[in-house]
């Protein structure tokens, strides 16, 4: 699924979201790459040198922030043309999965490590429109039968 030569779009919520991510430099950093996250401190020390274009916050529950964000999925993913959209959530990856399965894009969402019982509503709102979809725990495949169980990435 993944190229050698692809353009990767990394997409998540800072904090914890953003860990999760960015533990996975050692493969991002060998493609072409940018981030979509919150302007936030986190984010501006962790990605100092990378390209980031900052979506709306609080995203949670906030129908504001999903429509601000759907705004901004048209135009960065028209603008930047990613092959792959890679999140570890939280909630702008919905309107930005769901965008880029309108023009096309491949994704892959990895729910994060601490669901070890019951799926996250970001998980649950994108896994339709997941081409590849990354659990970390066996249990969670009863949620998401056609998950990959790859194990933690801790």
């Amino acid at each position: 699924m993944i190229g050698v030569d692809m353009k990767i779009c990394l997409l998540c919520s800072s904090g914890g979201h953003l860990q999760h991510l960015y533990m996975l430099k050692t493969f991002w950093s060998k493609h072409e790459h940018f981030w979509v996250t919150f302007d936030k401190e986190d984010t501006r020390s962790i990605l100092e040198n990378e390209n980031i274009f900052a979506c709306c916050y609080p995203t949670n529950r906030s129908i504001r922030a999903m429509l601000r964000n759907t705004l901004l999925a048209w135009k960065v993913l028209q603008r930047e043309k990613p092959d792959i959209i890679i999140s570890s959530g939280a909630a702008v990856a919905v309107p930005f999965f769901y965008v880029g399965k309108m023009f096309g894009i491949k994704t892959m969402y990895i729910e994060v490590f601490d669901r070890i019982s019951r799926p996250t509503l970001t998980g649950r709102l994108v896994y339709p429109v997941s081409d590849q979809f990354i659990v970390q725990w066996e249990e969670m495949k009863k949620f998401y039968p056609r998950a990959k169980n790859l194990g933690s990435i801790f």
